[in-house]
């Protein structure tokens, strides 16, 4: 079992930065993939970007490769997402989910695949 708080949402102008936090439950973090996903209203969750649980691969979404960054410390059961650049049609809510599936599998998994998700925070871009 585990548990996911994020963390870092906010309001944000066009063109500025915010970085979520996503902090783990339980001893076995290393053992997880770690997602980020994001959910507008009145549209389907999207995949942001994911990490393996070593950290060695990463997969992002098109709409964000080269704004965003996904990394994580298994030392502090974190995960994080550096968001630079910031557009309005970046405002959704974000979701951080786990799930133990080789990263193989993990990385064609839609979002509603995964075992276990955070409460949602909110992320808002004014133009």
């Amino acid at each position: 079992q585990v548990q996911l708080v994020e963390s870092g949402g906010g309001l944000v102008q066009a063109g500025g930065s915010l970085r979520l936090s996503c902090a783990a439950s339980g001893r076995t973090f290393s053992s997880y993939a770690m997602g980020w996903f994001r959910q507008a209203p009145g549209k389907e969750r999207e995949r942001v970007a994911v990490i393996s649980g070593s950290g060695g691969y990463t997969y992002y979404a098109n709409s964000v490769k080269g704004r965003f960054t996904i990394s994580r410390d298994n030392a502090k059961n974190t995960v994080y997402l550096q968001m630079n650049s910031l557009n309005p049609e970046d405002t959704a809510v974000y979701y951080c989910a786990a799930d133990q599936r080789t990263w193989g599998t993990v990385k064609y998994m839609s979002p509603y695949e995964y075992d276990y998700w955070g409460q949602g925070t909110q992320v808002t871009v004014s133009s």
